[in-house]
Parts: C-alpha cells; structure tokens; sequence
C-alpha cells in the first residue's frame, strides 16, 4: 500500500519526487523519504508523518540530483519511526538504496542470512532485507543484482533500486503489486500509480509479474527473471491532467463526489447502442453464454462489497440469475464450490486489492468464467481474470471512495439489465423504461449535487447539529441496506465515530438496544414499493426509543415527513436505481461531520486508499 516514486532525467528530481509523492500519499502516509544521487554518493531526507513533515525538511536546500527514489509508507513490519521510513540502503547507504511496496514474506528467513555473512541490519522492515540481497549480488551490474535478488524473494513486492556507481540508472522488480512506467522526453519515472507522474507524462508501460524493469533517461528495457529482454505495449492513457490534482476544491474527496454525474456518465457511455447493451467485448461472453449461466458470485472488499451488495439485487430482480456475494477475503478460505456456469466477478477499484486478486486466481483455477470491475488499466487484477469492464470513472485520489462505487454499481446494473435483454426475463417495455433510466442517472445525479451547492437540502445543518454524538445507526431494507452500509463506512472512515449498519428488519434482533435520545438514526427510504411501508413501522420503533430519525427519502414523498425528524430528498427513479442517488447524501453528510470536527477526509488515520497486502 505504499507510494513509490524513481527519477531519471535531465531535471533536478528532487521537486518531482516530491510532487509525486504528494499525488501518491494517499497509499501511505505513516513516514516518507527520498534517496538522492548527488556528486557520486547518496544523500537522504526521511521524516515521520505526513508528506509535509518531509517537505519542509527538504526545503532546506536544493538538490543538484538528477536521480532519484521517493517513498511514501504504510507501515507493516516495524513501527513508524525514521528508521524504518524509506528508502532503505544495506551497510553503505552512500552507494545502495530501495524503495519497496508489498510484503516479503521469507524475510526472517534471509535476514538471518545475511547477518551471519557480516550484514548490519538498521530497521525492523522486511524490505532492509531487498537492499543487503541487491548490496551482497552487486558486481557493477545493478539489473543482475536485482534479477538474482528477485529470484531469492518470497511474497508480494514491487521494489526499485538505485547506485552510485551507475548514475542516470533505476531498475525495477514487479511481483504483484504495482508497477507503470512513464517515458518523457529525455527522462523516465517509474511509479506505484501514473499519477504520480501524471502531468509530466501519459505515455505508460505496464510491467507484468517477474518483469524486471531497467530505465534510463531515454531508454526502458523490460527482461524476465531468466534475462530474456521482453516488449510491452506503450499506451496513451486518457486521464485528464486535472484529476491529479484538486482542480480548486478544498478536499479531493468532496472533488470526486462532484464528478460522479460524469463518472457515471462516462461508465454506462457508448454500452448502449441502437437500443442494445454492448457488454460482449468487457464481459468476454456471447448470448449463448449468458442464457447458459446457472450462478454468479460477487467478490470485493470495502465500498466494492458494498457495491456487489446492492448488485446483486438488481441482477436478480432483472436477469433472475442467483447471485452470491462475499467479502473476498473470506471466500478464499471456504473451499468454494464453482463451476463453468458460474461466472465470478472481482471488484477491485484499484485494480490491486491482494486478497480479490487471490479470490479471482482460485476462481479461475477450479474452471469458472472470471470478470474483473475495475478502474484501473494494466492493474494486477486485470492479468488473473478471463475479461474486464471498466468503470472509466477517472482517477479518484480521496481514501474514501465515492464516485468508484456509484460508478461500479451502475455497471452492475448494466450487467443485470444485460443478462435481462438476453434472457427475456423483463417485458420489452419494461426494460426499455428502465435502460432510459439508467441513462438518466447522471442528469439526475447533478441536480441532486446542484441542489445541495445552492443550499437546497440540509445537511450542512444536519452534520452541524450531530457532529459531536458519540455514534450513529443507519439503517435500510432490500436495496436500502447497501446504501446504509456504504453510508456508516463513510462516516466511520472519516469523522472516526462509532456507526453501526443494520437491516432495519434486524433491529429489534439486538441493535435496538443501543437507541436512546442522543443517537442519530439515519434510515434510508427511498420508494420501494415491497419495503417502505416496513421501513416506516421501523423509523416508529426508533422514534418510540426517543431517538432521532435522518431519512434519505424520494422527491415527492410527503408521507415521510410525518414519521422523520429530518428529511432529504433525492430525484425520483425507479427503485433499484435510487441507490445511486441515496448514497450521495450520506457520503456528504460523512463529509460535513468530518469537516466540522476538523479531520482531514482525505488521510483518514490508519487507512491507505489500496490494500495490496492480505
């Protein structure tokens, strides 16, 4: 989960590393550093903390560097202290540096090695182990070092190493955690995300597992682990310059709520033509293929869980094929049963979730169809699995993810809607209704945002007058309860007060015991024609334990200001598609308790925005 940033080039590389570590903290924040090449020796700044610790203790002077490594960590072996921030060096820290992401998995193993050849170890991290492996392999020749390290390695890792003795030289080793590569023009980066790099470059490789990667200011060579030299395809990625950036914003997470309208909007895009959904070449599936499908199971984590929650709702009520859903690091370690009906989508946001990716591998071993929902290309997921769909909702920097999980979730709306039009499970009409609705989505999704800039709806006010309760409760039914879900995350992820998410059919089963006047409740009731009117003897419960009752309701609805202490409203849609438009409300409600109590939403403490270890 840690940030990874190499310079080669003609440019003092201090100023960029710097600049990318920034766009890349989001994977890391507990330390950072950077290694500088300066006059034949290496030179470092490490700082605790924040990026902005390790700024101003570079802003001391400049750097004459022209090479160059930074690092932006999240801690997992050793505390968080200097010594254990990167970049790391083995028993001369003037000639031999690395930066590391992942996890090495047989480094005690090593370590005690390396110790009884004469190695001095200086931190508690797996990764000191890849510098003193590179350090003891080293002859002259770096990318050998590196491939004959690589070779002795066990675990998930993507490192870079840099050496004194061959200036304008970065090599790379990738193993499942991400690596890109980014050519300029007389200068190259290698990065854990292209946004590090963004504004300097869109021209990427890719590297895939056991590539080992060697650049210089004008050259990529790509080899294998056995030295054989390999070609990747250069791409042009399409991201906009700005999406790296807060484009005037006080947050980037309040940005990325702003741009879901286009988020989505860009998602569904061209999967609709001539009043057909094109979903063969990301699906990788004819028609026979779907009329064929007996099962469908849902693999995430996090907001994609809860993504693949309210999904499989839909896909049901639409395709009427059975859909199991499970948090993917669970079902690695059931013994699953699958087959070749049976397709198995992986959400992963970023593309590099460890254990989603280790759900996908094992799916696609025991001979199920394997689909990947992500937004990122060239990501880890995308090599495990048959096909891929991609949300094309744009870079999303914030922790707390919002405009991936309404984009994946109208994906999987697209997927249902799809299987629908094959299996003829909907009346033609009906389905034509809804795919226009779908399409709406976005039009609405920006009057709703529209609305809330000019003041419209109060939950500026609400977030004022709750901030300080001690915990919330949110509630929901049938589609209603991913919403509520994703909601309490938010709010717990960001203002780091107690939620709790319930079925609102399983409140009285326990969670009504935590009711009393000082709770907040917030109830999703969006029109559900089978739940509201359960939904509305439940908001009765809570009021009748003196709590009090934040409703997300539909546009329309007068009804549920008789039972609601507070209201907001969201455009009208049909049922299954207001959780699109719910969950907006809650992420900005998180967003306005955290502002109020004064943390900073994008860096929630102890969170990183991509899990690559298990």
């Amino acid at each position: 989960m840690c940030g990874i940033i190499g310079y080669v080039g003609s440019r003092q590389c201090k100023p960029l590393l710097l600049a990318g570590l920034e766009r890349l903290e989001y994977r890391g924040y507990d330390s950072s550093g950077v290694a500088l090449l300066e006059e034949g020796r290496l030179e470092y700044v490490r700082a605790v903390g924040k990026l902005s610790n390790l700024k101003k203790k570079c802003d001391v002077q400049t750097s004459p560097a022209l090479t160059g490594l930074g690092h932006t960590r999240w801690a997992t072996h050793g505390g968080v202290t200097e010594a254990n921030a990167h970049p790391l060096c083995g028993c001369d820290g003037s000639q031999l540096s690395i930066v590391l992401n992942g996890i090495i998995e047989n480094y005690r193993e090593l370590r005690e090695t390396l110790r009884a050849e004469g190695h001095t170890f200086t931190s508690e991290t797996d990764a000191e182990t890849v510098a003193h492996l590179i350090e003891k392999f080293y002859d002259g020749d770096l990318t050998a070092a590196v491939r004959q390290t690589y070779a002795q390695l066990e675990g998930h890792f993507t490192f870079v190493a840099i050496h004194a003795d061959q200036p304008n030289l970065l090599v790379a080793a990738r193993y499942q955690c991400p690596l890109v590569v980014g050519v300029g023009e007389g200068e190259t980066f290698l990065a854990s995300n292209a946004a590090a790099f963004l504004i300097e470059t869109r021209r990427v490789f890719f590297p895939e597992d056991g590539d080992i990667v060697t650049i210089t200011p004008g050259v990529v060579v790509i080899e294998r682990p056995d030295g054989t030299v390999v070609e990747r395809d250069l791409v042009e990625l399409d991201w906009d310059i700005e999406s790296a950036t807060k484009d005037g914003h006080e947050t980037y997470m309040l940005k990325e709520i702003y741009e879901q309208p286009d988020a989505v909007e860009q998602t569904i895009g061209d999967r609709l033509r001539h009043g057909r959904l094109e979903l063969e070449e990301g699906l990788g599936m004819s028609d026979d293929d779907l009329l064929n499908l007996h099962r469908i199971v849902i693999l995430s984590a996090g907001t994609s869980y809860h993504a693949a929650v309210a999904g499989r709702y839909a896909i049901e009520e639409w395709g009427r094929v059975p859909v199991e859903h499970d948090v993917a690091s669970e079902w690695i370690y059931r013994n699953p049963v699958l087959d070749k009906a049976t397709l198995v989508i992986g959400i992963s946001q970023s593309g590099e979730t460890r254990d989603t990716i280790t759900a996908m591998q094992l799916a696609r071993s025991m001979g199920a169809r394997t689909v990947a929902i992500t937004n990122m290309m060239g990501s880890q997921i995308t090599r495990e699995v048959d096909s891929v769909l991609y949300t094309r909702a744009g870079l999303e920097v914030s922790v707390a993810a919002s405009k991936t999980f309404t984009a994946t979730l109208s994906l999987l709306f697209l997927v249902g809607l799809k299987l629908a039009q094959v299996r003829k499970t909907l009346p033609a009409s009906e389905l034509e209704f809804i795919v226009n609705a779908v399409y709406a989505l976005p039009s609405k999704l920006q009057d709703f945002i529209d609305g809330y800039r000019a003041g419209r709806h109060p939950i500026d006010e609400i977030a004022q007058r709750f901030a300080d309760r001690p915990f919330f409760l949110y509630l929901g039914r049938n589609i209603g309860l991913p919403v509520a879900l994703e909601g309490a995350l938010k709010l717990k992820e960001i203002s780091y007060i107690p939620t709790e998410a319930y079925s609102a059919g399983e409140m009285k089963h326990g969670p009504i015991a935590l009711l009393d006047a000082s709770v907040p409740v917030v109830v999703v009731a969006t029109n559900h024609k089978r739940v509201y009117d359960k939904i509305i003897s439940n908001i009765q419960e809570v009021r009748a334990r003196g709590a009090h009752v934040i409703a997300i309701a539909t546009e329309g609805n007068e009804d549920i200001q008789h039972h609601a202490d507070d209201v907001i409203y969201v455009p009208q849609s049909p049922a299954f598609l207001q959780a699109v438009l719910a969950v907006v409300p809650l992420q900005l409600l998180a967003y306005r308790i955290a502002r109020h109590r004064g943390l900073n939403v994008d860096q929630p403490r102890n969170l990183a925005k991509t899990v690559t270890v298990e």
